[in-house]
C-alpha cells in the first residue's frame, strides 16, 4: 500500500507540476520526496533538528520531529536569521528563526554492487553573521555528478547562534553557553551519520568542508570532542581559529557571559526569560558582533583549536586547506592608504601592532603602502591561520595535509561588485564548485580547466582522503614549515607558502603572546 501511495505522488507531481520526482528516501523522521535533475536526485529543505524557537531558543538542538506521509523536499527552506549578505552581489535570502534544514544532491543511479557513496558536508561562511545553505554558488550538482553526495547545512547565526549568558550557563546541564551554531553543525553531522545511507551515502566516508567562517567552523569541529567520529576528512578554505585567545578575551566563557549581559541590556531587558520573548528580528538589530562568535566552553569547545592541535587532541583526519593570495582585496578599501599615514591608519583599524609586524611589510610610496596593507591584512586574517593549521596537523597528526594557494585572477568585469578583486576572498568558490556557468563573465579556457581540476581534486579527496587522480598534476602532501603547496593558477605549479617571511614574523609575535614555544 505504501508503494502504491509513493507511485501515485510521483505520477501526480510529474503530471501537474512538471517535476520529475526522485524516489522517496526514508529518513528517521519520515519519507522525503525529492526531484530528479541532470542525473541527480535532489532533496531540499529536510529538517535535521527541531525548530529552535520559543523555549528551544538558545538550547542544544533536538532531533527533528517525525511527520506523517511523504514530505515534499522540493523547495529550499528559509535561511537562519541574519543581517546583510555573505557575498557582495548576493540576493538577500528569505529568513526565519525556524531554519535548521539541509539539502542533498546525490547521483540518481549507480552500479548495484557499489558501496555507499562518499559524502561532502558544506558549511557556509559569513562571519558567523550571515550565509545560506541554499545559495546557488553552493549547489552541489557539479560535484555530485562526479560521484559523491553533497549536503549543505544551515546553522544559527549572530546572537541567536552564539550568545553566552550567565543564566544560559546555569540552566545548561553542561555548565556552558554559546556555540549553538556549532552545536547545530554537530547535530547535522549526526543526522548524516544516521540517515545518509537512505540517500546512497556511506557514513564512514564523510568530509566536512567550509569557507571563511565555515572553514573556521571546520577547525572548531576538529577540536571539539562532541564532533569526534562524525567525519573522516576535513577541508578548510580561507579560515581557521588559531590566533592566541589572549588577543580575543571575549572568546573565554566568563567574558562572553559579560558581553551577553551587556547585549541583553542593549535590548532593554534584564532576564533570559525576557530575551526569549523578544522577536527574532529585534535580537539581530544593530551591532551584535560582540555576541556573534564561538566561545571556549567546557562542553563543545573546551580547548581552542590551537591548543587542541598542539596537544594532539584534535579529531585527526586527512586535511585539505589553503587560502587565496590576495584575500584582503574583497574585504577592505585601500584606496585612501598613504605612506605618510600608514601606521596611524592601520592602528585605527585593527589597533596597535608590534613594530616587527609593521617592519615585515615595508613601503616607501603610496602604491607600495597600499600593497603592504593588503599583504598584512591577508596574512593577519587568513594566511597565518592556514599555515599554523597545516603545521600543527603535520606535527601532531597521523594523517596528511594537502595545502594550496589560490592565485588565479578571475575575469571580474568592471562595474561588477567584484571588480578589481583578483585572487581574493571568495574567488576560489566559483572554481571548486565548478560553477563558472553561473556568471556570464569572459571565462578563458584556463579558467575552465582550473574549475575542472579543482572540483576533481575536491571530489577525489572526499572519496579517498587524497586529492590526486588521473589527469591531474601531482599534489604532494605538505611536509611542515618548509613544505611545498599547490598554487592554483595558469598554470598550477608547486611552490612555497605565499608571504612566508611575513608569516614567520606573525608567528614569532603570537608565540610571545602565548608565552611558550609551539
Amino acid at each position: 500500500m505504501q508503494n502504491i501511495r509513493y507511485a501515485f505522488i510521483l505520477a501526480a507531481l510529474t503530471l501537474y507540476c512538471g517535476i520529475v520526482a526522485a524516489d522517496p528516501a526514508m529518513t528517521e523522521s519520515g519519507a522525503a520526496l525529492g526531484s530528479h535533475e541532470q542525473g541527480l536526485s535532489i532533496y531540499k529543505g529536510i529538517p535535521f533538528a527541531s525548530a529552535p524557537v520559543g523555549a528551544l531558543r538558545w538550547r542544544e538542538p533536538l532531533p527533528a520531529k517525525a511527520w506523517q506521509g511523504v514530505r515534499k523536499a522540493l523547495a529550499f527552506a528559509p535561511a537562519c536569521m541574519q543581517t546583510g549578505v555573505s557575498m557582495p552581489g548576493e540576493d538577500p535570502p528569505a529568513v526565519s528563526e525556524d531554519c535548521l534544514f539541509l539539502n542533498i544532491w546525490t547521483p540518481a543511479t549507480r552500479p548495484k554492487a557499489q558501496a555507499g557513496l562518499p559524502v561532502l558536508v558544506w558549511i557556509y561562511g559569513g562571519a558567523y553573521s550571515n550565509g545560506s545553505a541554499s545559495m546557488p554558488l553552493y549547489h552541489g550538482d557539479r560535484l555530485a555528478q562526479q560521484g559523491i553526495i553533497v549536503v549543505t547545512i544551515a546553522y544559527r547565526l549572530g546572537p541567536l547562534g552564539y550568545l553566552a549568558h550567565p543564566e544560559l550557563t546555569r540552566e545548561s546541564a553542561h555548565g556552558s553557553s554559546g556555540n549553538y551554531g556549532l552545536m547545530d553543525q554537530i547535530a547535522a553531522l549526526r543526522w548524516v551519520q544516521r540517515n545518509i545511507a537512505a540517500f546512497g551515502g556511506d557514513p564512514e566516508k564523510v568530509t566536512v568542508a567550509g569557507q571563511s567562517a565555515g572553514a573556521m567552523s571546520v577547525s572548531e569541529l576538529m577540536a571539539s570532542p562532541q564532533a569526534k567520529g562524525l567525519f573522516q576528512r576535513a577541508i578548510g578554505q580561507s579560515g581557521g581559529l588559531f590566533e592566541p585567545w589572549q588577543l580575543a578575551p571575549g572568546y573565554v566563557l566568563a567574558n562572553a557571559e559579560k558581553d551577553g549581559v551587556k547585549y541583553a541590556e542593549s535590548r532593554g531587558v534584564a532576564t533570559l526569560q525576557e530575551l526569549r520573548r523578544l522577536p527574532a528580528a529585534e535580537l539581530i538589530r544593530g551591532d551584535v558582533r560582540a555576541v556573534s562568535h564561538p566561545v571556549l566552553d567546557p562542553y563543545v569547545l573546551p580547548l581552542s583549536p590551537y591548543d587542541a592541535f598542539s596537544r594532539g587532541l584534535q579529531n585527526d583526519v586527512p586535511l585539505l586547506l589553503g587560502s587565496n593570495t590576495e584575500e584582503a582585496r574583497s574585504l577592505i578599501d585601500v584606496s585612501a592608504v598613504k605612506a605618510a599615514t600608514f601606521a596611524a591608519g592601520l592602528e585605527q583599524s585593527v589597533g596597535p601592532l608590534p613594530p616587527p609586524l609593521l617592519a615585515a611589510y615595508p613601503y616607501h610610496t603610496d602604491p607600495e603602502a597600499r600593497q603592504a596593507r593588503l599583504d598584512l591584512e591577508t596574512a593577519l586574517r587568513f594566511g597565518w591561520d592556514m599555515w599554523a593549521w597545516a603545521r600543527l596537523q603535520v606535527k601532531t597528526g597521523k594523517h596528511p595535509v594537502y595545502y594550496y594557494a589560490f592565485d588565479q585572477h578571475p575575469p571580474f568585469p568592471a562595474g561588477s561588485p567584484y571588480a578589481g578583486w583578483g585572487p581574493s576572498h571568495f574567488a576560489e568558490l566559483w572554481y571548486m564548485f565548478n560553477h563558472l556557468d553561473q556568471q556570464t563573465w569572459r571565462w578563458t579556457r584556463a579558467d575552465r580547466k582550473l574549475a575542472r581540476d579543482m572540483s576533481a581534486y575536491w571530489v577525489n579527496f572526499a572519496k579517498s582522503g587524497n586529492p590526486n587522480g588521473k589527469g591531474l598534476a601531482q599534489w604532494p602532501a605538505y611536509a611542515g614549515t618548509d613544505g611545498r603547496v599547490l598554487h592554483f593558477g595558469d598554470p598550477s605549479i608547486i611552490g612555497g607558502v605565499p608571504g612566508i617571511r611575513g608569516l614567520e614574523v606573525f608567528d614569532a609575535v603570537y608565540q610571545s603572546v602565548r608565552g611558550k614555544e609551539e
